[in-house]
Formats: C-alpha cells, sequence, structure tokens
C-alpha cells in the first residue's frame, strides 16, 4: 500500500527504539576503537600499569637524539629478522644498564625500525640480564609480571615489549611481522630452541 502508515503498540515502539539504541552503541563503539588505532587486547592491572610506566619511561626515546643522550647508541649495524615470523629491528644498547635492576623505567635495550625517508621509530624494548649476573640454572627473573626467556645463543635471559607497536602475535612476542628491515641491513636471527 502506498502512502499508508503501519501503527505500532506503544511496546513495539519502545522494542524498536531499545534496538535502534543499541544497534547505534554497537556502531558507535566499533568505530570508535578503530579511528584510536588500538586493538590491544585488556591485560591485568599490573601489566597495564607497568606498560603506562614504560611508555612514560621511554616517550622520550622517540627521537634518536635524546636516547642516545642517554647513553644508547646512534648507529647499530644490524636489524635482525627472523626467516618466518617478521623482525624484531635495530637493538640499540644502553650498556650502563646491564645490571641485576629489573626497572620498568630501564630498557637496556630500545628496539628501532629505519624508515625508507631514513629517520627511526621506536616500536620497542627489550630488557635483558646476562647469565654472568642471573645464573642459568636459576628462577627466570620476573618483568612485568611475566617470566623472563632464557637466550642460551648470547648467555641472557630477555623480554620483549612492543609499547609503541601493535604486535598481532602479542605484548611480548619476540618479532613482530608489521617492523621491516632494510636490505641492506638485515640479519637473520634464530633464536635458541625453548625447552621441552
Amino acid at each position: 500500500m502506498t502512502g499508508s502508515r503501519v501503527t505500532l503498540s506503544p511496546m513495539r515502539r519502545a522494542i524498536v527504539a531499545c534496538g535502534a539504541a543499541l544497534s547505534a552503541v554497537i556502531l558507535f563503539a566499533a568505530c570508535a576503537g578503530r579511528s584510536m588505532g588500538s586493538t590491544t587486547p585488556a591485560y591485568n592491572a599490573q601489566v597495564s600499569g607497568d606498560l603506562d610506566k614504560l611508555r612514560a619511561a621511554t616517550r622520550p626515546y622517540q627521537n634518536l637524539d635524546s636516547a642516545v643522550a642517554a647513553g644508547y647508541p646512534r648507529e647499530v649495524k644490524d636489524c635482525l629478522i627472523h626467516e618466518h615470523h617478521g623482525a624484531m629491528g635495530f637493538h640499540h644498547v644502553n650498556r650502563s644498564y646491564l645490571d641485576t635492576k629489573r626497572e620498568i623505567s630501564r630498557p637496556q635495550i630500545l628496539l628501532y625500525e629505519r624508515l625508507p625517508d631514513s629517520t627511526y621509530r621506536l616500536n620497542a624494548v627489550e630488557f635483558i640480564i646476562p647469565y654472568r649476573l642471573w645464573a642459568r640454572d636459576s628462577v627466570a627473573p620476573i618483568m612485568m609480571g611475566q617470566q623472563m626467556h632464557h637466550e642460551d645463543n648470547l648467555k641472557i635471559w630477555y623480554l620483549h615489549v612492543w609499547a609503541w607497536l601493535e604486535n598481532p602475535d602479542g605484548l611480548f612476542a619476540n618479532f613482530n611481522s608489521a617492523v621491516n628491515c632494510p636490505a641492506s641491513s638485515r640479519k637473520v636471527y634464530t633464536p635458541s630452541p625453548p625447552e621441552g
């Protein structure tokens, strides 16, 4: 019928209105999440709090000059990649932080990606403790509520934290498929196998 109106009972109008409101809320939440570019999952309170502290401490290092002023090297030769799992990037190591202190505000390594315009982007940090300072056969050190991993090739305990670049494999993954290394500086790195 053209030009005729359907009359809904007050109960049906309320149901239709609630359905429309619920759809609008879901759509708004989905759009808001996408516009912020954040699909990072929620973490427990300790990890979230530590991540906030880590970001606050390393925010100045988004500028490589600030990192150099704090003791990290400007030049790093190799950009570490995995044959199948992406890359880590350039490891800028502050050797004065190599100790047994596990401080969120003092990551031993900053992981940068060199962009096509030759600028550097801070993507992640890596906490490390050499075996000579924390024995390999002892209980694993804990950082951000996570057990650090052992790397027998380098004789260190380590933990990556992708604080500045989302990682589809997770906040604490070793490699990130979104990171690229220039062909001239790529070095394939194969971590020692985990104990089974």
